[in-house]
């Protein structure tokens, strides 16, 4: 999924994120039967009035011009919505979308960026079962990122979503023939995943944020456990009624800066699939950025980390 292109760069993708009170960024090349390597990594504190500042810096120890580089949307910046497919050519996808997202968004269609991403439909059931995601974002939220970046005379080459940098993580550790669901938590909120085969099924964001989950009293700590693990099963028996032949077979949770709310703990006890937490050291190689090895950071740059180890994806 992208919503915006220029010409293609370096190889290696160079990811950008925006948070409360830094700027994140990290570079990842994949390598050919290898762990995927993290080159650079590096977080520059920012608050929203200094974000160009800060990108400034990543300008200045990376240049974005040697490679592709792409930057996350937050929550709250866009949706991303389920529909079927409508029965139309490839070339009428778009504005047949766009004319259905006029009932749905709360603001004028004609005023949204829009990039619809396919979902495959269950083996057995007819192609028009197909859905795909549609995501929508006001162009004023499009141009101001750019804006950001043209002001701090940076490159910038494809705006994404947390979705998908959630599914380019979970791809490095899919088990064959089953799916794979993934849950991770941050400043903005948490957002539990389904993904099979490289292709992202599900998505649902979820009202808790990791400030609420790590710094509540022992009443709010386990009523946000309960929600989660609420929502997860909700998430997952949603899936399950939707694609038979794609079990979920376990849940991985994203770093969450060691844990110390024992949420892993309560989802072991509370969900019927296996259930562990994800270290990226597993996935990626750190070997040129040591500080990534540390839960704190991992949970810092999880997102950024998923956005650079992102493919091109292939035109609907």
């Amino acid at each position: 999924m992208a919503f915006f292109f220029r010409k293609k760069k370096n190889p290696g993708w160079l990811a950008i994120g925006f948070q409360a009170d830094a700027v994140c960024a990290a570079h990842v090349r994949r390598v050919t039967d290898a762990r995927p390597i993290v080159e650079w990594a590096a977080s520059f504190p920012a608050n929203r009035n200094a974000l160009a500042e800060a990108l400034g810096r990543v300008e200045k120890e990376r240049s974005t011009a040697a490679h592709d580089c792409t930057t996350l949307l937050s929550f709250g910046e866009y949706q991303m919505l389920s529909m079927d497919a409508p029965a139309v050519q490839p070339e009428e996808l778009k504005s047949a979308v766009r004319w259905r997202l006029r009932e749905m968004l709360d603001y004028h269609a004609d005023d949204a960026t829009i990039d619809v991403l396919a979902v495959p439909a269950e083996k057995g059931l007819a192609a028009r079962n197909s859905t795909l995601f549609a995501i929508a974002a006001r162009n004023a939220v499009i141009q101001q990122r750019q804006d950001l970046f043209d002001d701090a005379k940076a490159s910038l080459r494809v705006i994404d979503i947390p979705e998908m940098a959630q599914r380019n993580m979970a791809a490095l550790l899919e088990p064959e023939r089953t799916a794979l669901a993934m849950l991770s938590i941050n400043a903005d909120g948490a957002l539990v995943t389904v993904t099979h085969d490289d292709v992202l099924y599900f998505a649902r964001q979820i009202d808790v944020t990791a400030e609420q989950l790590l710094h509540g009293d022992t009443y709010a700590t386990a009523s946000y456990h309960e929600r989660i693990a609420l929502e997860l099963q909700r998430s997952i028996d949603h899936f399950d009624r939707q694609h038979h032949s794609i079990p979920v077979s376990r849940l991985a949770l994203a770093p969450l800066g060691g844990d110390p709310s024992g949420l892993q703990e309560y989802l072991k006890t509370n969900m019927y699939i296996p259930v562990s937490t994800l270290d990226l050291a597993s996935v990626l190689d750190f070997s040129s950025t040591p500080h990534l090895q540390d839960a704190r950071a991992q949970q810092q740059f999880f997102l950024v980390l998923g956005a650079a180890l992102r493919l091109e994806e292939k035109a609907l």
